[in-house]
């Protein structure tokens, strides 16, 4: 007898344990229904309109082939204005009502709510869906060109050893960017990696040379028709990147977008010169071109770094990058680079 009254009290208790997680678990699945059901009120809304536009346009093209009068085509607007409103408007009670039965009761009346299985299904995308702030990195081509000198103390460009116009510069590179805020994209960051071929070309038949710890400017037994001096680096570029932005939504994608905005980016970079490459062209005793490539040697820094900035509008911009290292390691008067070009970011 006692065997019989023990189980029957631990098949109730466990019964009502199940009862009692049972309506635990019924009660959180309506409460987020409800915040599902009111949602889908403004999806209604949204879809209801977007079917009015494209019904409207129809009219309209068949207003611009002739297949209709302009008071036909009123008609007709009139007519799908007031479907849409009374569609947004039974839709919607629908809803109330759901929503409704599941404040009052606390569980899903399947046969009042036809579409739980839609709802559910909501819940679940809802679920599974990325966050809006998973796509918050986007990627472009970086390709920069312009003027390059340097600046010394106590020299100005107008008494540069270098020519102002044959003088330039090119950058290639591949750039991320990222959004530093969920759902705001005014201020981003964009890092990246570049190549760098900053050039010098010298006038008055000089040439560089190595002269002990120095590299020194001297002037060739003979006239040169080109002298120049090319610095390759690979720097690491970071830049803050401000401006304003368009959101963009596709499907469950959320994303910001700068096309047809200004922005301004102000950063630095660090990197490594990766070669040295000295070009001279002349012509020799019997009048033959003679063109001299040395590599190297001229002691320039191993440790590139720099400030730069842009200032643009779409995916062109005004560039400038200056180079806080000297050239040359050891020379009595340092030079630093310095670049001003244009600049696209092509996604």
């Amino acid at each position: 007898m006692k065997k019989i009254i023990v189980f029957v009290l631990v098949t109730t208790m466990g019964f009502f344990a199940q009862n009692v997680q049972a309506q635990k678990v019924e009660m959180e699945t309506s409460e987020e229904k409800i915040e599902v059901l009111k949602a889908r009120k403004d999806e209604v809304v949204e879809l209801e309109k977007k079917a009015l536009k494209r019904e409207v346009r129809a009219i309209m093209n068949r207003l611009d082939k002739g297949e209709i009068t302009e008071e036909k085509a009123e008609e007709l607007k009139k007519e799908v204005a007031e479907k849409r409103a009374l569609n947004i408007e039974n839709r919607i009670a629908v809803l109330d009502n759901q929503i409704a039965l599941l404040e009052r009761n606390g569980v899903w009346v399947a046969d009042v709510a036809s579409d739980s299985k839609v709802v559910n299904k909501i819940i679940n995308r809802r679920k599974n869906r990325k966050p809006e702030h998973y796509r918050r990195t986007r990627s472009d081509f970086v390709f920069a060109f312009g003027l390059n000198n340097t600046l010394a103390d106590g020299r100005s460009l107008d008494d540069s050893p270098y020519r102002i116009g044959g003088s330039r510069f090119a950058e290639l590179g591949w750039a991320w960017t990222t959004r530093v805020f969920e759902d705001s994209g005014w201020l981003r960051v964009k890092y990246g990696f570049s190549f760098q071929f900053n050039g010098l070309k010298l006038e008055n038949d000089q040439f560089f040379v190595r002269d002990g710890d120095m590299t020194v400017l001297q002037e060739f037994d003979r006239s040169l028709d080109k002298s120049k001096l090319r610095i390759d680096n690979l720097v690491f570029p970071v830049h803050f990147e401000f401006g304003p932005s368009r959101r963009k939504e596709k499907g469950d994608d959320v994303s910001f977008s700068t096309h047809n905005k200004f922005k301004i980016g102000l950063g630095g970079y660090a990197g490594f010169n990766i070669g040295t490459v000295q070009k001279l062209k002349f012509d020799n005793d019997e009048g033959d071109k003679v063109k001299q490539k040395s590599r190297g040697g001229l002691n320039t820094n191993n440790l590139v770094y720099g400030l730069s900035g842009y200032l643009g509008y779409d995916n062109i911009g005004i560039y400038v990058k200056y180079d806080l290292n000297p050239v040359f390691k050891d020379n009595l008067v340092d030079e630093r680079n310095i670049s001003l070009g244009l600049r696209f970011d092509l996604d």
